[in-house]
């Protein structure tokens, strides 16, 4: 009988062979980063690559920029994630380590789905789930994922700045400059790949849960009427794309969101997911975020971007 690949067996032979490595490995490493060594970099410069080919270059109706990680913090308050870019964070009484409350509780097996913090709370005290240490958690409340820092000399509110937790927003705010430059006609594609950064409470998982990542994506704006022609054509473009790079059509999934689960921009969400040997991950996601975004940034900027 073979033996059962586990994560820890992964992350040695990334290691070993030059794929992956801890981040600042040599003073005991940094949770939820991780260094690409020669032949992981040589590994995802080529999915980029590829991915770049097929969803840019070979096609006339998507244009492509690289906008800045640091932006001016009220594109943030316009897009909400300054209000509502959070995780449930709960805390061990006596260790003090944190832990997201939904991963607690699904480890415990109860699912989390569509339900409020207060009712996480509720669950965890009435069922007296303990932390893996075997103590009492404090109450759940919420922690935003944004980094956040200050630019120039002086710290101030008016200073504040963040790491971007998703490129998107930076192809937004370059909505209207795409437009006065190249005059596109609908319907057009923003795509983008760069880094982002999310402070995640428990980062895990390897690769999979981690505090920096780089993401490939796709901003299309289309008349509503045709929205959903548009969002089946990137369906089946997805699933093609990660078939034609070589994973196995048999372990994909597609999940469709309930109501309760999408991000507050969504009218509709599929997760693409992917069996790997420690469990089934996201690979993509597609959402139809409707016109959320650049009402919002129309509203936040007083610039007309209809």
């Amino acid at each position: 009988m073979a033996k059962e690949t586990t994560l820890e067996d992964i992350i040695s032979l990334c290691k070993r062979r030059g794929f992956i490595y801890q981040g600042s490995d040599i003073y005991g490493g940094l949770s939820g980063t991780w260094d690409y060594g020669p032949l992981g970099l040589m590994i995802k410069d080529q999915v980029k690559r590829i991915w770049w080919e097929r969803f840019v270059d070979n096609r006339s109706d998507m244009y492509g920029v690289d906008a800045a990680i640091l932006m001016n913090q009220k594109v943030w308050k316009a897009s909400g994630h300054v209000d509502t870019f959070t995780d449930p964070l709960v805390e061990d009484l006596k260790t003090k380590k944190r832990y997201r409350a939904d991963h607690v509780l699904e480890a415990a097996g109860f699912s989390v789905s569509g339900i409020t913090i207060e009712e996480m709370g509720n669950m965890i005290r009435i069922n007296e789930i303990k932390s893996i240490d075997g103590n009492n958690f404090g109450e759940v409340r919420k922690f935003n994922m944004m980094f956040k820092t200050n630019i120039g000399a002086i710290e101030s509110d008016d200073n504040v700045v963040y790491l971007r937790p998703e490129t998107a927003q930076g192809m937004f705010v370059n909505f209207k400059n795409i437009q006065d430059t190249f005059h596109p006609k609908l319907p057009f594609g923003l795509a983008q790949i760069g880094k982002a950064f999310r402070n995640e409470i428990a980062p895990r998982d390897f690769v999979f849960r981690v505090r920096e990542f780089e993401q490939m994506e796709i901003e299309y704006f289309t008349n509503p009427k045709n929205a959903d022609e548009a969002f089946s054509h990137f369906q089946k473009e997805i699933k093609d794309f990660i078939i034609d790079i070589g994973l196995d059509k048999d372990k994909l999934h597609e999940l469709e969101i309930g109501n309760e689960d999408r991000a507050h921009y969504s009218s509709r969400t599929i997760d693409f997911e992917y069996d790997f040997p420690i469990g089934r991950k996201e690979l993509f996601g597609l959402a139809n975020r409707s016109d959320f975004d650049l009402k919002a940034h129309s509203e936040g900027s007083k610039v007309d971007l209809s």
